[in-house]
């Protein structure tokens, strides 16, 4: 990469604002590359999240608070919001481009000479068939590097629009994948994590059919000088024998898996066209453990989906203890226009956000016991910022003493709060 280039993707007069999963952190890192390339300046960039309504308001309201403050900057809107409703979008006066998720990472999408092209660029995301191995040395103001491995989702489960957004599921071949990490390894960077829209799926479209824990086991033995490996959030239906064994042997895999659950009661979990049952989840987890027993589990859970009732929302309550869960993340349900759920007999708004806050007690609850049970235990953390690192286990440790961004150092856990554990460096 050349010095000028180099200055060009610093420069500061081209922003681009996140919102959403881990995938679009990445995707917005190749976005700021591109648009260094193509000479762009003076501009925003908003990479959007469509999975709630409240993820698109933000990103509306962030767009006009941005013109306000910079009426000369070309704004540009992508994302899966601006691929599921770019009407929506071209009709904001303070947009200058709309462009989709099937354009946002090409190159030439942001070249100042295509200013007078269409103002809309989106194309069908279904004709997507690959996913590029877009190489990049790093993501900026982050410790750790995300890799996407695989795009889409080819399940339909009644809530989601996303699908509509990303398209069906695609892998990145496991070679492309290999070499980036090879890449962000000789960077500096110490944690590499495996990212996507529904990751588990990886290598069911490529030759002969490779499974997700394949992919690991050729990525930690192709590029020994990785320190770790982290997964992000997996389907809840299924872990394949290849990744069971690698959880079972390779040290390197950080012990935390994040389950995309949803409920645990089986007639919502039908009704949201999940692939699993409460029980099926539970026996996941219980194999996971019986050979990586530090393991540490988190999940998504919806609260309020439609027709849920009393009983059925004591069965996620329940899950959580029974799953033995340390992180949540919760999600008032939201109907999302075009998905089936948002056709069904809705509850009341009051009532969605009462078992939501219900549900993050339950969370945190759950967290302060696996907290507790960290004390006394000497850890290995990632340090994210001065004073605060990542356990394996992506317990947050808050930590006495000075260490570098991007460094993994022993820490002594001493106790802990409701948040976070406490800790010395040893």
């Amino acid at each position: 990469m050349t010095a000028a280039k180099d200055a060009a993707i610093l420069d500061a007069s081209v922003e681009v604002v996140t919102f959403g999963c881990r995938l679009n952190a990445y995707e917005s890192e190749v976005i700021r590359q591109r648009a260094a390339e193509d000479g762009l300046s003076d501009a925003v960039i908003f990479n959007t999240c469509a999975v709630t309504n409240e993820a698109v308001r933000q990103a509306r309201q962030a767009i006009r608070k941005i013109r306000r403050e910079r009426p000369g900057a070309r704004l540009i809107v992508t994302g899966c919001a601006a691929q599921i409703d770019p009407a929506a979008f071209a009709a904001m006066s303070e947009i200058d481009l709309v462009l989709g998720n099937g354009e946002k990472t090409a190159a030439g999408a942001y070249a100042p000479a295509l200013a007078d092209a269409p103002r809309v660029r989106v194309n069908d995301i279904m004709s997507v068939r690959e996913t590029a191995g877009h190489l990049i040395d790093g993501l900026k103001d982050r410790a750790r590097a995300y890799v996407e491995v695989q795009n889409g989702c080819d399940h339909r489960c009644t809530f989601c629009i996303i699908p509509f957004g990303r398209g069906n599921s695609r892998s990145a071949p496991a070679g492309e994948v290999v070499e980036q990490i090879r890449r962000l390894t000789a960077e500096g960077y110490r944690e590499v994590v495996l990212t996507g829209v529904d990751v588990t799926s990886w290598g069911s479209d490529l030759p002969g059919q490779p499974t997700l824990g394949q992919l690991v086991a050729r990525i930690l033995k192709l590029v020994p000088d990785l320190p770790r490996l982290r997964l992000s959030s997996i389907d809840a239906a299924e872990i394949d024998p290849d990744l069971l064994q690698c959880l079972a042997t390779e040290a390197r895999l950080m012990p935390y898996l994040h389950l995309s659950l949803q409920a645990g009661d089986d007639m919502i979990l039908k009704r949201m066209k999940r692939r699993h049952s409460a029980q099926q989840a539970l026996d996941l987890v219980a194999s996971v453990r019986a050979v990586r027993p530090d393991v540490a589990f988190g999940a998504d859970l919806i609260a309020g989906f439609p027709t849920e009732t009393d009983e059925m929302f004591a069965n996620s309550i329940a899950l959580v203890e029974q799953a033995g869960l340390a992180f949540l993340h919760v999600f008032p349900f939201s109907p999302r226009p075009g998905t089936p759920a948002a056709r069904m007999p809705q509850l009341e708004r009051g009532l969605i956000k009462q078992r939501a806050a219900r549900l993050r007690e339950a969370g945190d609850k759950a967290l302060i016991r696996h907290l507790s049970a960290q004390v006394g235990r000497q850890l290995q953390g990632l340090v994210e910022r001065p004073g605060t690192a990542r356990a394996e286990d992506f317990s947050e440790i808050h930590f006495d003493g000075m260490a570098e961004p991007g460094q993994v150092i022993a820490l002594l856990v001493t106790g802990h709060t409701e948040k976070h554990l406490t800790a010395s460096l040893v």
